[in-house]
């Protein structure tokens, strides 16, 4: 089963229980954290990621019954399970970084994704923005970088001919291989922005 499958089927109902208030992407983003952070209590989760307590809580236990997750009253933590699925989604997102204001941002607050390898998923870039303005971010932006180019299909721009300030970020900071995708989400908040990226990065992983 692929961790997309494996966080689909964690976030969705089980009968006869109320339908969660959390989604697969909610998951990836928690899983960055205590990847990211090692231990981490509950109330800083909900504080970090922006989520309420009960809603954190009930993460947590479906995280911890996967065998992802162990609570312990120093906080949580990702037991090797969890971290091999963390590996698994980074072998495939290995970017999710805050993205600065650029000439290409579109909301107050935005969120860079790379996604290895999927460049030929991408046909004109729409279907990413139509993903990320669902999922509650205002717009994203798609690049492909292929045979050492970066560009932004459907339009036809070479980024490093007309925004040469952006390429050379994007190759520093992303540093992607050919064949990779960049999704630039844009949101009101980070949170959006952010939910904006992984909808965007799903919809061709």
């Amino acid at each position: 089963m692929s961790f997309k499958d494996f966080l689909t089927a964690l976030s969705v109902k089980r009968a006869p229980g109320p339908a969660p208030s959390f989604g697969a992407f909610d998951l990836i983003r928690l899983l960055k954290l205590l990847a990211e952070r090692g231990c981490v209590g509950r109330g800083k989760i909900s504080e970090i990621l922006g989520l309420g307590e009960g809603t954190v809580r009930t993460i947590l236990e479906r995280l911890c019954e996967a065998g992802l997750v162990t609570i312990s009253r120093r906080g949580c933590l990702l037991t090797q399970k969890g971290m091999d699925v963390w590996s698994a989604i980074e072998e495939v997102i290995p970017k999710i970084i805050e993205w600065e204001d650029t000439e290409l941002s579109i909301a107050p607050k935005n969120v860079a994704i790379l996604v290895r390898g999927r460049s030929e998923k991408i046909k004109s870039g729409i279907e990413q923005r139509d993903a990320a303005i669902s999922s509650g971010a205002k717009g994203a932006i798609t690049i492909i970088y292929k045979n050492e180019r970066l560009t932004i299909p459907g339009l036809n721009i070479d980024l490093e001919k007309e925004y040469p300030k952006i390429f050379n970020k994007i190759m520093r900071l992303i540093e992607p291989k050919d064949g990779d995708v960049i999704i630039i989400s844009g949101g009101d908040t980070v949170k959006s922005a952010e939910y904006g990226a992984l909808a965007a990065a799903w919809s061709i992983i």
